[in-house]
């Protein structure tokens, strides 16, 4: 939250090619006073690189997240002239959510999410709600508050008695309802996988939630590719609606499989975009099959 009130104050005051040149502070300042977050970003581009990460690959990390945080504040605030943005996949996604029932955006803490609804608030045809855990929520929200109230109303929190009533709501209307799911809070079943070539652990909660609404899924992310440039992804993941519920199990472990390759397949292309830091490689302490 701290950076995150940083970089909205240096967006808003000083505008975006000012508070890019405050961004090199910043990331220095990350790169050298927060060795868990140093060491859990050496971790990971070791295997995303292939090889031993230098200091500038660590800082050129912190970078990309401190630039997509500073872009944040202006894709909230409409000003889309400021970007380069190429999409691809965007008939796949139109085409399934022509059938009026909406669906779920599956992605990571990969790239960044804004502006993937950046082209919700530019495409009527494309509305997207974001689905987090109350506490992030919160935080979010306080931050898009001060930025531009209207935007706190597609935030979904879960947690709450009426947080699945809102989801089957909001795909009910035609919406996208996205989720970040590379990362696991609370005592959801975990599922084990292969990420950039080691064991790890993915939530079986938000497919079991696709399947339960029985929802077609895509994967989702917005890689940041430097200057003012980001790529689109849209990829067909599962598609729940057609799924028999006593076949649902399989479909589960099937998508998360699927999920868990094109989550690696991005991070090869642009491995400075996954915004893990912290020990993502830890075992699962009681790894069971997802049960839908």
């Amino acid at each position: 939250m701290l950076m995150l009130r940083v970089m909205t104050w240096i967006s808003l005051r000083l505008g975006r090619r000012a508070g890019r040149a405050v961004l090199h502070l910043i990331a220095a300042y990350f790169l050298l006073f927060a060795p868990a977050s140093r060491r859990a970003s050496g971790n990971y581009l070791r295997r995303a690189l292939g090889r031993p990460p230098r200091w500038r690959d660590l800082y050129r990390h912190f970078f990309t997240f401190a630039a997509t945080i500073h872009d944040r504040v202006y894709l909230v605030n409409h000003r889309f002239e400021l970007f380069d943005l190429e999409v691809h996949g965007e008939d796949t996604l139109l085409r399934l959510l022509a059938g009026g029932k909406g669906l779920f955006l599956m992605g990571a803490h990969l790239g960044s999410f804004e502006v993937i609804r950046a082209l919700g608030r530019r495409n009527a045809d494309f509305r997207v709600a974001m689905v987090m855990h109350q506490e992030n929520a919160q935080k979010i929200n306080a931050m898009l508050a001060a930025i531009n109230p209207q935007a706190v109303q597609d935030i979904i929190a879960l947690g709450q008695v009426d947080s699945m009533l809102k989801v089957r709501e909001h795909l009910d209307q035609g919406c996208a309802v996205g989720i970040l799911t590379d990362r696991t809070l609370g005592n959801d079943t975990q599922y084990p996988v292969r990420i950039l070539g080691a064991d790890a652990n993915l939530p079986s909660g938000p497919f079991r939630m696709a399947a339960l609404l029985r929802r077609p899924v895509v994967f989702m992310t917005g890689l940041y590719l430097g200057g003012n440039r980001y790529a689109i992804h849209f990829d067909s993941l599962a598609d729940f609606s057609t799924v028999a519920r006593d076949q649902s199990d399989a479909a589960v472990q099937k998508a998360i499989i699927r999920y868990a390759a094109l989550l690696d397949q991005y991070c090869r292309e642009a491995p400075y975009n996954w915004f893990n830091f912290f020990d993502f490689w830890q075992p699962a302490p009681a790894t069971t099959p997802p049960k839908s």
